[in-house]
């Protein structure tokens, strides 16, 4: 039984038409999770008195400070946005992550014009949009995309794996029980040591609890080391020795020709011409096929419900 994540989510993405332009947005992955992730819509821009439609807003950057400001009426909104995102994030429940609009001057993550002054024709480099720049202060470590990157099946597949696992140890936490920390940190010993090897021995070490520390504290050390330990991509190799790994667990079982088959998969993943989803279905199969009980206990082997794997592919974001 899978958790439902809790994500922040920009409301133009199918919730509303709130787009500065008055349209309403469809994304098929925003849709397909409706039913499996708690949303929490948000449009900032609507929240501090915009209009719909409005008038296009910009971030620019005026002796080293950030500010968002409305060409056409040479509004400059940046208290307003300041305010509410403060408001906003300090009255939001546990959440764990964003799924915001790309390339919007509020709330995309990533790839929005800063401009050099306010000058129309100012130069621009890329940043963050003002409320995502907000977010990720105020929640180091929590997964945060646009719908953009998402469209890469390889981005999509981490950001899920991110946000459900740490929906489960948010559950583990809520129990306040240390034998429900264990459980979760021997659940996801593989996928932490495909992730990080340094963070997942660091893991390991926490939850030890060799200095007596109260479980709340353990707790809490344990949240900030598995929000770093998911917060970089996983390295090819390392997933690849991770699978291989697992595979040792079930291969002396297998025919010759299913051994082949499999590392032949393997090379197809490593070329990123199958997702890892793929192999890990393999794997749990085989673990099926044999009552592998360690296996079949670890998370990586169906870390987010199969019906959310999606093969189409962009091709961006890599």
């Amino acid at each position: 039984m899978f958790p439902k994540p809790t994500l922040v989510v920009s409301k133009c993405l199918g919730f509303e038409a709130c787009r500065y332009n008055g349209q309403a947005l469809s994304d098929s992955f925003v849709s397909q999770l409706t039913s499996y992730v708690e949303f929490i819509p948000v449009c900032p821009e609507v929240e501090i008195g915009l209009g719909v439609p409005r008038s296009p807003i910009r971030l620019a950057r005026v002796e080293k400070k950030l500010h968002l400001y409305q060409p056409a009426t040479e509004q400059v909104l940046t208290d307003a946005m300041a305010d509410f995102s403060t408001a906003c994030l300090d009255a939001l429940p546990q959440v764990d992550g964003f799924l915001l609009k790309n390339r919007s001057p509020s709330c995309g993550p990533s790839d929005v014009k800063v401009y050099e002054g306010l000058a129309k024709s100012a130069n621009a480099k890329r940043g963050s949009g003002f409320f995502a720049g907000c977010a990720g202060d105020r929640f180091p470590g929590l997964p945060m995309e646009d719908e953009g990157r998402l469209k890469n099946y390889e981005l999509r597949e981490q950001f899920l794996i991110r946000v459900y696992s740490l929906a489960r140890f948010r559950q583990a936490k809520k129990s306040g029980r240390m034998r429900d920390l264990v459980a979760f940190h021997s659940t996801h010993k593989l996928l932490l040591l495909a992730w990080n090897q340094t963070r997942f021995r660091a893991c390991g070490k926490i939850t030890a609890n060799h200095e007596k520390r109260p479980v709340a504290a353990v707790f809490a050390l344990y949240e900030e080391e598995l929000k770093k330990a998911l917060a970089t991509r996983p390295r090819a190799p390392s997933m690849i020795n991770t699978l291989m790994h697992a595979f040792g667990w079930v291969s002396d079982g297998l025919s010759r020709e299913e051994r082949a088959y499999f590392l032949e998969s393997l090379e197809e993943y490593r070329d990123e011409r199958i997702p890892l989803a793929a192999l890990l279905r393999l794997i749990k199969g085989y673990a099926v096929r044999f009552d592998q009980e360690y296996l079949l206990d670890q998370v990586i082997l169906e870390p987010f419900p199969t019906t959310l794997v999606k093969l189409s592919d962009s091709g961006k974001g890599r």
